[in-house]
């Protein structure tokens, strides 16, 4: 397998200030730093590079997305008024999303990062690819950021696939701990990109991702979500993916698949109460990897969204581009042998009747793919 990966420097030069975590400090909170840093996301990179990993992985290099692409998406008078506060001070791009002198530039980078791994994979330049990119973009909605995103990443690519490059049908599997709602919402009634997202029931947004959202119009069905109940483990995931991502993934018949590749379902996360291990997310890997290549000739890209344990992502992010490249550096995840004996990885009974439910919709996915 040949497996690009995309990267820049200046993804980690986006300022998120000087929140304490996801509060704004002031009087009553004592300045820290805001929990979307870029510590994580290096700390990807510098063990991708220390294991020997990034010897058999091809650099991509990322181009800037147009005004054009980004308008795609977004109102005009959001992407100017980031632009505009870009500019000046930086600003907040909407809810819990601050940035700082120059995020414009680095935001339209990483969306560019995303659209260069899927020309990529679509040139054949390379089987697959992991796009290591900063801000992220699932919860950013037409016309506001949210959740640290200011650009939808993911669906600026999937409309690069469709409108340049004549890709029919996408499949977006987001398995972020949190709900992929920017994602959902671009294109909720469109019955030629599926959306998945498996996350952690009604963590961020609230009230989003319910599994009764299944898409409006001529895209009803087309959107699935798994809430799954916190403190869920490997056992809990590899069984979605058994059960709903794969069946789904087969009935709809993409030509491309992404993955939206937050990393924050980590046992070790603050920002969520799951249990994922980086062999867990090489085992989900291996899932996609093995669909992608019966229904797509295995073109599939990931892009980074969030993941906020700087000590623990890297291992989990290197197991994914592992196995992406089929190559096994043989470097350890230290924290792996504590993890894996939690309590409560394997699958639970109430986690089982969420995926049950899930895989309901999956398989009603045959009928509505045919009909279409």
């Amino acid at each position: 397998m040949t497996t690009g990966l995309v990267w820049d420097e200046l993804y980690m030069w986006h300022d998120t200030g000087t929140s304490a975590w996801v509060m704004p400090a002031g009087l009553t909170v004592q300045p820290l730093a805001h929990i979307e840093s870029a510590e994580g996301k290096r700390r990807i990179k510098n063990l991708v590079e220390v294991s020997g990993l990034v010897d058999h992985l091809l650099l991509l290099k990322p181009r800037a997305a147009t005004e054009e692409e980004i308008l795609r998406l977004h109102t005009p008078e959001y992407v100017a008024r980031i632009k505009r506060e870009s500019d000046a001070l930086g600003g907040d791009a909407g809810d819990l999303t601050p940035f700082g002198h120059g995020s414009y530039e680095i935001a339209l980078l990483s969306a560019g990062g995303c659209i260069t791994a899927v020309d990529a994979v679509l040139d054949g330049k390379v089987d697959n690819a992991y796009a290591l990119v900063r801000p992220p973009g699932h919860h950013a909605e037409r016309d506001s950021g949210k959740g640290f995103c200011i650009f939808a990443n993911v669906a600026i690519a999937v409309q690069h696939a469709r409108v340049t490059r004549g890709v029919s049908r996408v499949a977006v599997v987001d398995w972020d701990v949190h709900h992929g709602n920017g994602t959902e919402h671009a294109f909720y009634s469109d019955p030629n990109v599926l959306t998945i997202s498996i996350h952690q029931d009604n963590n961020f947004p609230p009230s989003s991702g319910a599994i009764t959202d299944t898409g409006s119009g001529a895209g009803a069905g087309f959107n699935i979500n798994v809430p799954l109940p916190a403190g869920s483990g490997v056992g809990a995931y590899v069984a979605t993916f058994e059960k709903v991502v794969a069946p789904a993934l087969r009935n709809f018949g993409p030509e491309l698949i992404v993955i939206a590749s937050g990393l924050d379902a980590s046992a070790m996360d603050p920002l969520a109460s799951m249990m994922m291990t980086s062999e867990g997310y090489r085992q989900l890997t291996q899932i996609m990897l093995a669909t992608a290549r019966d229904v797509c000739g295995g073109r599939l890209i990931a892009c980074h969204e969030g993941g906020y344990s700087p000590a623990y992502v890297p291992y989990c992010g290197l197991a994914i581009m592992e196995e992406l490249a089929g190559v096994d550096t043989g470097l350890e995840d230290p924290l792996l042998p504590l993890l894996a004996a939690m309590g409560g990885q394997a699958l639970q009974p109430h986690q089982a009747t969420v995926i049950d439910e899930a895989a309901k919709l999956a398989q009603a996915l045959k009928a509505k793919a045919a009909a279409r």
